[in-house]
């Protein structure tokens, strides 16, 4: 089982306004999700770290019929995710872990979206890794959207990341988060996020996509 930080109560209550507010262009990003996957056979979706449904959202609103699987550890998150696509057919939405699901149940495309740098690199983030791999058929597309990069890169991004953020935002409320940014959450090297993708059973990672330190990753199942 991954250690992932539990969205619940406020903290889940207020996540879209969050992404929104500091992460530039994450709409942007969730449009093209659908663009991005188009060529998948069969169209059958794992999105792992689903949240509110955000991405899911995007799948259920283009012409194609999409068969969904949206899994998250938060309760509250999933709660939310229920009822923005209550009207919605063909999306199922699971609390709990990659690690639970059946391995006989085939994926044709996955997304891991803003999970990564919450969990260390200490086998957690090949463990979840690991995970999807088993999940997917060959050839399967995966996209990731994380926060990347070394402790340089990492500094120097946070610093252009003051310029992108919304006017109104506190002062202290802007210095906490990125505190909390370099100093508390996980993240990885590009180098590194590469590696980690190839070892649970992926081919190189292609970086398409950079917003400050928020970047986007395509790859395939081996």
């Amino acid at each position: 089982m991954n250690k992932l930080e539990l969205f619940e109560n406020e903290r889940a209550a207020g996540y879209n306004q969050f992404v929104e507010t500091w992460i530039p262009n994450y709409h942007y990003f969730l449009d093209h999700l659908p663009q991005l996957l188009s060529e998948t056979n069969e169209k059958k979706l794992l999105v792992v770290g689903c949240g509110t449904g955000n991405e899911i959202e995007r799948f259920v609103k283009t012409p194609t019929p999409w068969k969904i699987t949206g899994i998250d550890p938060s309760p509250e998150m999933i709660k939310q995710a229920n009822a923005k696509l209550q009207n919605y057919e063909n999306i199922t939405l699971i609390d709990g872990f990659v690690s639970e699901l059946e391995l006989e149940k085939k994926y044709n495309a996955a997304t891991l979206l803003l999970v990564l740098h919450f969990l260390e690199d200490n086998g957690d983030k090949l463990s979840l890794l690991k995970d999807i791999a088993d999940r997917l058929t060959a050839g399967a597309t995966f996209i990731i959207l994380d926060i990347t990069g070394d402790k340089k890169q990492i500094k120097q991004n946070l610093n252009i990341l003051k310029f992108l953020l919304p006017d109104g935002i506190e002062e202290e409320q802007i210095n906490y988060r990125l505190n909390r940014i370099e100093n508390e959450l996980h993240a990885v090297s590009e180098n590194r996020l590469s590696e980690l993708c190839e070892e649970a059973g992926f081919e190189p990672t292609l970086r398409f996509f950079q917003s400050s330190i928020y970047m986007g990753w395509i790859t395939k199942k081996i």
